[in-house]
């Protein structure tokens, strides 16, 4: 029961101390390609150009909703009079003034609404392209680890064979010790046995470096021991090729991004041809502006000045009248007076400055223009957006033909890793067998140390052979979702 519940608590201690570290104890190739995706820089730089095709959509968008520009300033005038021919013009006090404006403007055409449809296929290329990312990422990813895993195994392979050396040493000497072996066979079983330690050593080292790089692709640092879970599930393949080439048509984001950008291409020649049509321009400009006299008694002076001479020049046509013989206009005259009331009236609304706006007329415009003739810069934009067309179309096609021949040969090649897969484990199975009946007619004295070597080397290429086939059927498996443009499993 101690022994127990120390177990318990060294457990315990130990899980805690994994769970403090963050350090995950294994790793699936699901999870490989999430980390991948969040964290691989030159992936993450793929994600640019679908923001920069959305901005551009926008901005198709944007194209039906008018420009708005909208200004305020301020200004400073010396108290100053100009001279013109002369005669002296302007304000003697210093002016400060301020405006404001809003404008409006919008420009339509045939070519507004093919730039938007355009733009949308550009996104929907950009949407293509970012499944050719998450392919092409997908690919490093499988194929780096299946390369780890491939390495583990075999370095797992070279610990089994270090084993079996070790146990042919065992019996050299037990041969040796009871008269029926030779010193030559112990010596060459001790050799054995430090060449297969080196080879071990050499089969971790690999494995080591290959889960180096399978997490540098991950676009991360490698936290600490990982034990990756292997892809070991070997069946037979059951799709046919019609059947995969449907898929492909209808998946493969390379082929839709070259389809997405012939109809970008199409709609490019349908914006140049809008140059032929009339375009509709509109606008409309809103204003106002105040100005403030720094010394407001220049015109309390000045209104005062013009109340006086209107007033003088009043008398000046009574004493007329009453000459003439004419009623007298005296009283009306006198009325003709500048108050107190009227200065102070004047101060207040000289204060305006800088919000106190006086309105400008609004102005509102629309016009229509049509072509005539710009030195056939238009027929040369035709004919380029024509024969951009005409070249997508070709990437179209010969992007189809790429995707038949790449996907024939990738099915043709996983069948056949399939049958080399079940064809390396019979030879396997056999190196086996061949190897465990070698030990026994070595251990009783039936067969020379060197068929015992010959024996385990055929075990071990057997051995090696098969892995190979094992992950050479996933690397073709991966080699036709690569193809056909998704997962098949």
């Amino acid at each position: 029961m101690r022994k127990f519940l120390t177990a318990l608590v060294v457990s315990g201690v130990a899980l805690s101390a994994a769970a403090q570290s963050g350090t995950p104890s294994s790793l699936t190739l699901d999870d490989a390609l999430g980390i991948a995706k969040k964290n691989n820089p030159t992936y993450q730089q793929q994600l640019t150009g679908r923001t920069r095709a959305s901005l551009a959509l926008r901005s198709a968008y944007g194209a039906f909703l008018p420009s708005a520009d909208a200004s305020f300033g301020s200004g400073y005038r010396q108290g100053k009079p100009e001279v013109f021919g002369g005669v002296a013009f302007g304000a003697t006090s210093d002016i400060i003034s301020s405006s404001w404006g809003l404008n409006f403007s919008a420009r339509f055409s045939a070519s507004t609404l093919s730039e938007l449809r355009r733009a949308r296929a550009n996104m929907d290329a950009a949407e293509a392209d970012m499944s050719v990312a998450d392919l092409s990422l997908r690919n490093v990813v499988v194929t780096q680890f299946l390369t780890a895993l491939q390495s583990h195994a075999n370095a797992t392979l070279q610990d089994s064979l270090l084993s079996k050396v070790q146990l042919d040493l065992d019996l050299a000497k037990a041969r040796a010790g009871v008269g029926s072996g030779t010193t030559l066979d112990v010596k060459r079983a001790e050799v054995a046995v430090g060449q297969q330690q080196v080879t071990a050593l050499k089969a971790h080292n690999s494995a080591e470096l290959d889960q180096v790089k399978l997490f540098q692709q991950l676009g991360v640092s490698q936290p600490g021991p990982v034990t990756l879970v292997p892809l070991t599930s070997v069946i037979a393949p059951a799709f046919e090729i019609g059947q995969l080439m449907e898929i492909a048509r209808k998946n493969n984001p390379t082929l839709q991004g070259f389809q997405s950008r012939r109809q970008a291409a199409q709609l490019g020649v349908r914006s140049a041809k809008g140059a032929y049509t009339p375009t509709v321009s509109m606008g409309a400009q809103l204003g106002g502006f105040s100005n403030q006299y720094k010394n407001a008694e220049v015109l309390v002076s000045s209104a005062r000045s013009s109340v006086l001479s209107s007033q003088a020049s009043c008398f000046s046509q009574d004493s007329l009248r009453r000459g003439a013989g004419l009623a007298a206009i005296t009283s009306q005259c006198s009325a003709i007076q500048f108050t107190d009331g009227q200065a102070q009236a004047i101060r207040d609304s000289n204060k305006s400055f800088p919000f106190d706006f006086t309105s400008s007329p609004y102005n509102l415009s629309l016009s229509v223009s049509l072509p005539l003739f710009d030195r056939f810069g238009r027929e040369q934009r035709l004919q380029e957006a024509q024969i951009a067309r005409d070249n997508a179309s070709y990437d179209v096609r010969k992007q189809e033909l790429q995707l038949a021949a790449d996907v024939t040969s990738a099915w043709t090649s996983l069948q056949a890793a399939y049958r080399m897969v079940k064809l390396q484990d019979q030879n396997s199975s056999a190196a086996q067998e061949a190897l465990t009946l070698a030990q026994e007619r070595y251990r009783v004295g039936a067969s020379t140390f060197v068929e015992l070597v010959q024996a385990r080397n055929d075990y071990e290429r057997a051995s090696t052979e098969r892995i190979g086939a094992v992950y050479d059927y996933h690397r073709a498996w991966t080699a036709l979702e690569i193809a056909v443009g998704r997962p098949l499993r």
